[in-house]
């Protein structure tokens, strides 16, 4: 650089300093916070802080000189000395329009430059400042017509008035392009895939409204060749178009050898015919939900035996499967304002259930299968025939306990410290036992305080934890095998229960032996593989059956076992004693 700078005197971030390199290149600044200390970048460079700042005086000019060590090499662009006219600083548009004279000889651009020129776009690359732009490579566009790449299509390829390098840019902060109008919006993220041997950098264009040949959601292309400075910012080369949907759910898949699904693909191939089957029915279907998890998921131990169950296998491919439908993360996230939301999978007795926490303007996604409760860490991935979501955990596979189950689920909060005030959860960290556990859902107590407001009231207060303990026992069976709501239904007899004036003929009727007492209930099941549980005169639906645990299986239920007459204070109730023993001690005190 031509000034002597110390590293506070470089300039702000997206600025730059002037390199001595003929035809003086800027060298960008980057600043980034970070929670003990910022660093500082000189275009994809970090500057060693502890070893930068050294000063010194040239001896014949007596003029300061400061000395920045920086972690990678700093390579300029400019066209080789052979080149007629040779370029040293050239800025976005001169570099695409005369790429074959730089040294990238492995890629083309041709077809991404034609459309820049059939769509009168080229002024967008000359602007001067700071800016980021995504090039595509010619290989990009097997599966895409050029035609498709229209001004607005380029326009997403531009962040305005942001230098984004590749190391200092924060991965996953949203970008605006210029994509940006009533009718359609388009941001940028970078990600990086940690779990693959190359720890491919992503570019990601999400799509918030659809419009014509441009789809909502999210694109991935992969960086090819990242951090190419030119005069009026950076460019990266990137394997193919963004914000055009061009693959289906399948193509997308089978897409990448060391993808971030590469591992569930290649668990689908291993799998024979049931991954044939699985990925046939994903071809056929013209609208689909795909709930894919990541790399790592699958490195879970609990995995190996059942992946040598094709059976099992495959009802566990059906689960991360919903047909018929795309689920964005807002439809999800409408449907679940006043209800949990669930959808109907390929494994017709298995549905999934969402939750979508907000944090300011942070959204997160998260669906549980078979017990499995998984977050969404990309979601709204676009193909033609449907959306994908990655996740983070494969479903349907439990590693929780029935007490971390308990804990963790946003919806039995009230279950959870009603037991764990008294001490009865304690119990179902024990992974020697199997436990079958009626829970009632947030929403059952508080419809059970509605009928029974007292009774509730009491039950939920800590000097009344005998009750609640009681009460907690008639919703748990202890035994060898845990007991699925089939196996349950399975059990039962064809009789006819008469609850007060209601009879229920050919219900089938089961005695269950809880922790307290004799259960006696019927199962009915319903055509949509839901289960109703008669008790008393109550129809007590199962919100959510089989919730599986290492140690036990919960159901879900939408309203307690309980009735008014089984919380009462009497004169002999172990609470009444109380009072009356301090009463007594008093009046033996005040004698005395």
């Amino acid at each position: 650089v031509n000034l002597a700078k110390t590293v506070n005197q470089l300039g702000s971030t997206y600025s730059y300093v002037t390199s001595e390199l003929d035809g003086n290149p800027p060298l960008w600044i980057t600043h980034r916070r970070g929670p003990y200390h910022d660093d500082h970048y000189i275009n994809n460079a970090r500057i060693l802080l502890n070893q930068s700042n050294f000063k010194s005086k040239n001896a014949a000019h007596t003029e300061d000189q400061v000395l920045h060590k920086i972690d990678e090499v700093l390579v300029p662009v400019c066209s080789p000395k052979s080149s007629a006219d040779r370029l040293f600083n050239p800025n976005a548009w001169d570099f695409i329009a005369k790429f074959e004279s730089f040294n990238f000889k492995t890629y083309r651009i041709r077809t991404f430059r034609q459309r820049i020129n059939q769509t009168y776009k080229a002024d967008i690359f000359r602007n001067e400042g700071g800016h980021t732009f995504f090039i595509p490579i010619d290989d990009g566009f097997k599966d895409s017509k050029p035609e498709s790449v229209d001004g607005k299509v380029i326009d997403g390829h531009v962040i305005p008035r942001k230098v984004l390098f590749t190391e200092p840019t924060q991965k996953d902060n949203m970008f605006e392009t210029l994509a940006e109008s009533d009718n359609i919006r388009v941001f940028i993220t970078f990600s990086q895939d940690t779990e693959s041997k190359s720890k491919t950098i992503y570019i990601k264009s999400h799509t918030m409204v659809s419009e014509g040949n441009i789809t909502k959601g999210v694109v991935m292309a992969a960086i090819k060749e990242a951090n190419i400075p030119v005069k009026n910012g950076v460019i990266h080369l990137i394997h193919k178009p963004l914000m055009i949907v061009d693959h289906s759910v399948k193509q997308f898949l089978e897409e990448k050898e060391d993808g971030p699904l590469s591992r569930f693909y290649q668990e689908i191939v291993d799998s024979g015919d049931v991954g044939n089957e699985f990925m046939q029915t994903i071809q056929r279907a013209h609208s689909v939900t795909l709930f894919a998890p990541r790399n790592a998921a699958w490195d879970d131990g609990n995995l190996k035996n059942l992946l040598r169950d094709k059976s099992k296998f495959r009802d566990l491919l059906n689960m991360h499967l919903v047909v018929e439908d795309k689920l964005y993360m807002d439809k999800i996230r409408e449907n679940n304002i006043k209800q949990v939301y669930q959808a109907p999978t390929l494994n017709k007795k298995k549905n999934l259930y969402f939750n979508v926490a907000e944090f300011g303007n942070n959204r997160t996604l998260t669906v549980e299968g078979g017990g499995v409760n998984a977050t969404v860490i990309q979601p709204d991935i676009a193909a033609k025939n449907g959306i994908i979501h990655i996740t983070d955990r494969v479903l349907g596979v439990p590693y929780t306990t029935v007490l971390d189950k308990l804990r963790t689920d946003p919806m039995l909060n009230d279950t959870y410290h009603l037991g764990q005030n008294c001490g009865f959860n304690r119990q179902f960290n024990d992974t020697t036992r199997r436990y079958t556990f009626f829970v009632p859902r947030d929403r059952a107590w508080q419809q059970a305080r509605v009928t029974m407001p007292s009774a509730i009231k009491k039950l939920f207060m800590l000097d009344f934890c005998y009750f609640a303990v009681q009460v907690l026992e008639r919703h748990l069976i202890v035994g060898d095998v845990p007991l699925t709501m089939e196996k349950i239904k399975a059990m039962a007899n064809d009789t006819t229960i008469s609850y007060g004036k209601e009879i229920y003929t050919n219900k089938k009727e089961v005695e269950l032996e809880t922790v307290r007492d004799n259960l006696k209930i019927a199962v009915e099941e319903r055509v949509n593989s839901s289960f109703i549980i008669h008790w008393k005169g109550k129809k007590i639906h199962v919100f959510r059956p089989n919730v599986e645990c290492t140690n036990g299986v919960i159901h879900v239920i939408n309203y307690p076992f309980l009735e008014e007459g089984d919380i009462r204070i009497s004169a002999s109730s172990p609470l009444s004693l109380t009072p009356h023993l301090l009463m007594l001690t008093l009046a033996k005190w005040l004698l005395l």
